[in-house]
């Protein structure tokens, strides 16, 4: 029989409601299933997903208020009377976050309203190839079909379930940013895709690189003046350039925030005070360690929210290492008519700008006679840390593996913001680099900028690096003076053997 919905897409994330919102732009009948289960803390949000409610808008803000803070320590030396010390209150910057979150939430229920767009708030999952059971709550069932359907599920984070208290007792992303009172001393454990295997702590690398979300909450917990240490078991910032991501870690840390390098925690107790004891290995000196904090968080790497999808079922097929749906250039998976986007597909930026655009495009692909497909090449990004690091193109780890050491230069440079000179603020992590193709022109393969403002900065230039911008024509820009950004279109030459030679200023 004729199904119901032109387009079904389950899941109410920026890809998600993207591609629903498009695809209802081309007079379709569409509808959106979402439901969020809630953390193992309890922890739940509304329509919007990750980005929204637990990821971007909450995390830039409180970004935001940890900024303020150091503003407000560089006013006296511009005149202003700030009287010492200043004091944060959690409660008052997480609400404010929070009723701004749910305004979005409202916000996102009323552009479906304004769209005909149907939403069910409701758990999906696939009975055959054109039906979806709906769930509700309350466990009341509606039964939803549809020409199309598109997956856009996003990620969940995982906990590492072998260690002892860490379910119980530990918290992740998905509750930091809901937290009615302050975590106090707080213990970030990072280590992407951690699994136990016969006893023995094992890293996978990450496809992509996304920004880490350990380094990022601890900036801004150590900027609103808490206790905060992170404990790493391998690199910091997987999937990036290790130069940029090594100053990044060496200013948080001149500024407060506490490495545990080449560690990894064996168990969680709760004490009779209730705060966490953390034992941990020391796998530098082989030794046992532990303290106790208020708050431990886990950033040990994300899951595909799939388990309850039933792809198996109608054939979808998914990496069986990561769990990700796999999909073509069109973003079709192995079944005709059922698609997928965003954080849920295999080898794709987890990116909310990469999610809406391969999002819009899918519509336009299914309604509106567009041919266009989805570009994830050279996509900007930036981590959010106290001093901010923004990059486009290729780490110079992955340049060197893509094209050799002998083809590629490199031009870099320290600086210092003009912000940081009446202040005295330390500038000695403030750094530019610049990687090339040795050929010609000197096509720009990457772009990395660790400064203020970094996203804004990298946003502009990305553009360029977009439409194969060379270090020529980059030589030819005349910058905005006196600005940070203007300090890439002054970048000189050096030359090194390969990554192992010392940098140095130009």
């Amino acid at each position: 029989g004729k199904n119901e919905y032109d387009l079904l897409v389950i899941g109410g994330g920026s890809g998600g409601l993207a591609c629903a919102k498009e695809a209802a732009q081309f007079g379709r009948k569409v509808a959106v299933l979402d439901y969020v289960d809630p953390s193992p803390q309890g922890t739940k949000w509304g329509l919007g997903g990750t980005c929204v409610n637990v990821g971007c808008i909450p995390k830039k803000l409180m970004h935001q208020a940890a900024l303020l803070g150091n503003a407000l320590k560089d006013a006296q030396h511009y005149g202003w009377n700030t009287s010492q010390p200043v004091h944060h209150t959690w409660s008052v910057m997480a609400q404010a976050v929070q009723n701004y979150v749910k305004s979005l939430n409202w916000g996102h229920r009323v552009q479906l309203q304004d769209k005909k767009v149907k939403y069910f708030h409701m758990k999906g999952s696939f009975s055959d190839p054109h039906t979806i059971r709906g769930l509700t709550k309350a466990g009341k069932e509606t039964i939803v079909t549809a020409e199309n359907i598109v997956i856009a599920t996003g990620g969940r984070p995982k906990y590492p379930t072998h260690i002892a208290g860490a379910l119980e007792y530990g918290i992740t992303s998905d509750d930091l940013f809901w937290l009615k009172e302050s975590p106090g001393k707080t213990l970030l454990v990072y280590c992407p895709f951690i699994l136990h295997l016969s006893g023995v702590i094992v890293c996978i690398s990450l496809t992509n690189a996304s920004p880490d979300v350990s380094l990022e909450c601890a900036g801004f917990l150590t900027g609103i003046g808490l206790d905060t240490t992170v404990m790493m078991r391998s690199i910091p910032l997987r999937g990036f350039d290790q130069q940029m991501a090594s100053l990044v870690t060496e200013h948080m840390e001149s500024h407060g925030t506490k490495f545990l390098k080449r560690c990894f925690p064996t168990k969680v107790e709760k004490l009779e005070n209730n705060r966490l004891q953390v034992t941990w290995k020391n796998t530098d000196l082989g030794t046992e360690e532990g303290d106790s904090f208020d708050t431990v968080m886990w950033a040990v790497g994300r899951a595909p929210d799939t388990e309850t999808l039933n792809l198996e079922t109608v054939g979808v097929k998914t990496n069986s290492e990561t769990g990700k749906i796999i999909v073509d250039a069109s973003e079709a998976t192995s079944v005709p008519h059922i698609y997928a986007v965003g954080d849920i597909t295999e080898g794709r930026p987890e990116l909310t700008p990469t999610a809406i655009a391969a999002g819009k495009l899918l519509a336009r692909r299914l309604f509106g006679q567009s041919s266009e497909l989805m570009d994830y090449d050279n996509v900007p990004t930036t981590v959010f840390t106290p001093l901010e690091y923004g990059c486009v193109g290729l780490s110079e780890e992955a340049a060197v593996q893509r094209y050799g050491s002998d083809n590629i230069e490199v031009y870099h440079a320290y600086y210092k913001p003009l912000e940081f000179t009446v202040a005295e603020r330390d500038a000695t992590q403030c750094y530019i680099k610049m990687v090339c193709l040795r050929e010609r022109e000197q096509r720009i393969l990457g772009l990395h900028f660790i400064g203020p403002n970094a996203g804004e900065v990298i946003q502009g230039f990305a553009l360029g690096i977009k439409c194969g911008a060379t270090y020529t024509q980059l030589m030819k820009t005349i910058g905005i003076h006196p600005t940070c950004a203007e300090e890439i279109t002054k970048l000189h030459i050096t030359k090194r053997s390969g990554l192992d030679a010392t940098v140095t200023g130009c």
